[in-house]
């Protein structure tokens, strides 16, 4: 099993920078296949991007293409997500997820695909 814990959520201005960490506790985390969703109030839990456990290969949702950034430190057992060029629209609890794969390059993008889950920090945007 694995352990997963977010931070770095606040409020922030519409056009402001944020960086969640998610800090990973448990088996190896190499091993781990990393991802990110969100979840608005009063909407289902949406995915916002993805990386493979080499971080080689990632994917990224339309709506926050060009200004999400998802990365990993796997010495730190630490995923990031580096939100630029935030919108009102960005507002919503996210969540980091971890799916144990042997596939070093692939990344996963339904809720479904993962098996672990933290317990999500708040970002608001405001106008």
């Amino acid at each position: 099993q694995v352990q997963l814990v977010e931070s770095g959520g606040g409020l922030v201005q519409a056009g402001g920078s944020l960086r969640l960490s998610c800090a990973a506790a448990g088996r190896p985390f190499s091993y781990y296949a990393m991802g990110w969703f969100r979840q608005a109030p009063g909407k289902e839990r949406e995915f916002v991007a993805a990386i493979s456990w080499s971080g080689g290969s990632t994917f990224y949702t339309a709506a926050v293409k060009g200004r999400f950034t998802i990365s990993r430190v796997n010495v730190k057992n630490t995923v990031y997500l580096q939100m630029n060029s935030l919108k009102p629209e960005d507002t919503a609890v996210y969540y980091c997820a971890a799916r144990l794969t042997s596939y070093s390059g692939l990344y996963y993008r339904s809720r479904d695909d993962y098996a672990y889950w933290g317990q999500g920090t708040q970002v608001t945007v405001s106008s």
